[in-house]
């Protein structure tokens, strides 16, 4: 357990039950892949194998987007994991230590690459997910960039991986505090609503990561999207 103190629970993309959703992935990565391969014989940076995934994975492409916003998945109602609780909604993160905790327990390569990306003082909103009314219920920040996850380490914990060493560690996280509550709860229903307003009109949501890669526990979101999001609170549910 990390100097933050308590861990926090894990979005759908890292349910015991989105194995079939990680090899979905993986296929969706390998046929990217393919097609870039199609498209030129150049590779792209060294020539190497591993940088030509680079360039077909739009995991590997943040850092070049420059993202400064994020939403993050976190589950806000129990749910037992190899007899564990996950659980940890914003509330939760509000009793921590400074209002500071770690967001470890991240699976997925490319929710990981996001968060290596991030810098200490970027915003995100906190997704509350895989509950009876997910949405986005408040705003946290980022006060510690990315660095080993402990629980891949931790044999009794949910999300110990036995393929990952401490020589090598395949997963990070980074450490967020608690900023404030959006002055209102923002349901998903209502996001998905302006998103496919905006396929039609071109508005702000139109690509929102939320719809377009629903199973990203860690999402990056544009300027405008985060403007966008952040005006709906001020406006009547």
């Amino acid at each position: 357990m990390s100097q933050t103190g308590k861990k926090r629970s894990r979005a759908l993309a890292e349910r015991p039950d989105a194995k079939l959703a990680k090899h979905k992935l993986q296929e969706e990565e390998g046929s990217s892949m393919l097609a870039a391969n199609k498209r030129s014989s150049k590779p792209t940076g060294s020539g190497t194998g591993k940088a030509t995934k680079k360039a077909a994975c739009p995991s590997m492409q943040g850092s070049k987007q420059a993202y400064s916003h994020w939403l993050m998945k976190s589950e806000p109602e129990s749910r037992f994991e190899k007899g564990v609780d996950v659980k940890f909604g914003i509330e939760e993160l509000k009793t921590q230590p400074n209002q500071t905790a770690c967001w470890d327990g991240v699976r997925n390569y490319q929710a990981r690459n996001f968060m290596r990306d991030m810098k200490v003082g970027q915003e995100a909103f906190f997704y509350h997910s895989n509950c009876k009314e997910p949405g986005i219920a408040g705003i946290i920040k980022i006060v510690k960039e990315a660095y080993p996850d402990h629980t891949q380490f931790d044999k009794k914990d949910p999300h110990y991986d036995s393929s990952s060493t401490k020589a090598n560690p395949k997963w990070s996280m980074v450490d967020v505090q608690f900023v404030r509550m959006t002055k209102r709860f923002i349901p998903l229903s209502e996001l998905k609503a302006h998103h496919q307003a905006h396929r039609a009109s071109g508005g702000p949501l139109k690509d929102m990561t939320l719809f377009t890669r629903q199973r990203l526990s860690v999402q990056p979101l544009t300027d405008e999207e985060f403007e966008f999001v952040l005006s709906l609170e001020e406006k009547p549910s």
